[in-house]
């Protein structure tokens, strides 16, 4: 009874010992065998890397000086409204502000004046909005999502433009929300932790001229 042909023994197999020609199998010598079987097995090798998915480095393109990375800390107090939704389910809307410090070699500025209002909900997440101001008054726009309001919880934000110097800022960053003391009727008093992203400046707002040939 003939045996049916291994897996291994096809005409696309490195480790095959003859390859099929139509209806006659040519046997290769064994040196030239082996150095076959040594350059396929680097290309299946190849061939595997790169069907596994692996991550491919970011092109230098990708990296480029306006990319402004940093870290930061940000203490905040406010106040929260909450609506009892039934057991074990409080959603609400919350407001803070306070000191935000920056670090970094390319930070945006050493520190802003940073407010947030949002909406939180433990079915839903947390949307918000935030305003930074620094010294000069220029502000700095994002949009916030995340898991919630409460202790450890991670939240995202996406910078969406700005005012003055940070007119089309674009990036991202991300921190967690760390209460400090407990809760005292509607005031919240925390600080965030792990608070670092990356910030690309645009084009400087335009200066739009007056009627009479000067500028505004």
């Amino acid at each position: 009874m003939r045996r049916s042909p291994s897996p291994w023994q096809t005409k696309c197999s490195p480790f095959a010992a003859s390859i099929p020609t139509g209806g006659t199998v040519m046997r290769l010598p064994m040196e030239s065998l082996k150095r076959h079987s040594a350059k396929a097995i680097v290309l299946f090798s190849a061939l595997v890397v790169t069907g596994c998915g692996q991550p491919e480095p970011p092109p230098a393109s990708a990296l480029t000086d306006d990319m402004r990375a940093f870290t930061g800390n940000w203490t905040a107090t406010g106040t929260r409204q909450v609506l009892d939704l039934g057991p074990g389910r409080q959603t609400g809307t919350f407001q803070l502000s306070g000191a935000m410090m920056l670090s970094g070699k390319q930070r945006l500025n050493l520190a802003f004046r940073a407010e947030v209002i949002g909406f939180s909900d433990p079915m839903t997440g947390l949307v918000g909005r935030s305003v930074w101001t620094d010294d000069r008054g220029d502000k700095v726009f994002s949009e916030l999502r995340g898991e919630g309001v409460g202790p450890g919880k991670l939240i995202d934000g996406k910078f969406t433009g700005g005012t003055g110097r940070y007119s089309g800022l674009s990036g991202e960053y991300s921190f967690r929300w760390q209460r400090i003391g407990s809760i005292q009727g509607n005031e919240l008093t925390g600080r965030v932790v792990g608070l670092n992203g990356w910030a690309r400046l645009g084009s400087p707002e335009a200066v739009a001229p007056t009627t009479s040939g000067g500028q505004q």
